[in-house]
C-alpha cells in the first residue's frame, strides 16, 4: 500500500497504487469549484465493490452540478478516466460520479446529514480535507 497526502495538513491514509492518482485528482476537482467538508473513506477493506468513497457538500443545486462537472473535467484532462455511471444530474441535490475504484458522493448539505455516509461505513479509514480558505 502507498500513501495519499492530504493537500490540507500532513496527515495520510491508505491507497493501492492505481487508485491514488485518482483521489488526488478528484480532490483537485472538488477544491477547484469550493466543495465543503470533503472526506476519503477507505472502504477496500469492508467491500469488494469499491476502494474509496469521496464525500462533499455544495450550498447550492448549482454548485453542486458545478463541483460534479469539475471532478469529471479533471479526471478526464489529466488521466482520460471518465465515469463508468453518473446518477442524479437532474436533481443535484446528490449527485454519484462511479470510477469503479473510487465513488464520488457530492451532496446537498441536507441529504448529507439525513444519509450520513460516514456514519453508514463507521468502520471506514476517514481522512477529512480541510476546507481551502
Amino acid at each position: 500500500m502507498t500513501e495519499i497526502k492530504k493537500p490540507s495538513n500532513n496527515q495520510f491514509i491508505e491507497a493501492k497504487p492505481e487508485s491514488k492518482e485518482l483521489v488526488e485528482l478528484i480532490i483537485e476537482g472538488l477544491q477547484k469549484r469550493k466543495a465543503q467538508d470533503i472526506a476519503i473513506l477507505d472502504v477496500s477493506e469492508l467491500t469488494t465493490l469499491t476502494d474509496y468513497f469521496v464525500v462533499c457538500s455544495g450550498n447550492s443545486d448549482t454548485q453542486i452540478k458545478a463541483i460534479a462537472d469539475s471532478v469529471e473535467e479533471e479526471l478526464l484532462e489529466k488521466a482520460g478516466e471518465k465515469a463508468w455511471k453518473k446518477e442524479g444530474l437532474q436533481a443535484r441535490s446528490w449527485i454519484i460520479l462511479d470510477f469503479i475504484n473510487t465513488v464520488v458522493h457530492v451532496m446537498s448539505k441536507d441529504k448529507r446529514e439525513f444519509y450520513n455516509i460516514e456514519n453508514m461505513w463507521n468502520d471506514a479509514k476517514v481522512t477529512y480535507i480541510e476546507n481551502e480558505s
